[in-house]
């Protein structure tokens, strides 16, 4: 059985989608692909069916991540299939805590930055959606900084299931 990933933010066309494609190409690089499943979504749908932004395409492209994205909102029933959902800020973690079902699927719903030591306090990754080109590259430099720590959580998870 896989391990499922959800990567959320508002409208699943920057940030999430950009998450979804670094940590995918991690897993794929540590050899893990046959057992960890990713995808992304938005708390809203105002963009469903919508590619990532054109900004997040080549800012992934041009650091070697590819991504074939359709932008969707994230529905509560996922929880029951998902074994961890990671929120881009804040605003994300509180919405999904309350989508969640169960307490248990609140207990799901993780800051992605959260999984980077030098992150400090500030958990948030900020939209770069308003902003210029240099908003995605910080977007990228903070994605791939927690990605480190979210394999290595994610591979302690798989471990534990082997044993």
């Amino acid at each position: 059985m896989s391990y499922r990933v959800c990567f959320v933010c508002t409208g699943n066309i920057c940030r999430s989608p950009m998450a979804e494609s670094v940590f995918r190409a991690r897993v794929e690089a540590a050899g893990l692909e046959d057992l960890v499943e990713i995808d992304s979504a938005g708390t809203g749908g105002w963009h469903e069916g919508d590619a990532a932004d054109p900004r997040t395409v080549s800012v992934l492209d041009e650091h070697g991540y590819g991504t074939e994205h359709v932008a969707r909102q994230f529905q509560p029933s996922w929880f029951a299939r998902l074994d961890l959902v990671i929120a881009l800020d804040a605003g994300h973690l509180k919405a999904l805590r309350r989508l969640a079902p169960t307490e248990e699927d609140a207990r799901k719903v993780r800051l992605l930055r959260a999984y980077d030591p030098a992150a400090g306090d500030d958990l948030d990754v900020p939209d770069p959606y308003y902003g210029g080109r240099d908003g995605f590259e910080e977007c990228l430099e903070m994605v791939e900084a927690a990605s480190t720590g979210l394999l290595a959580a994610v591979r302690e998870q798989l471990e534990g299931r082997a044993a």
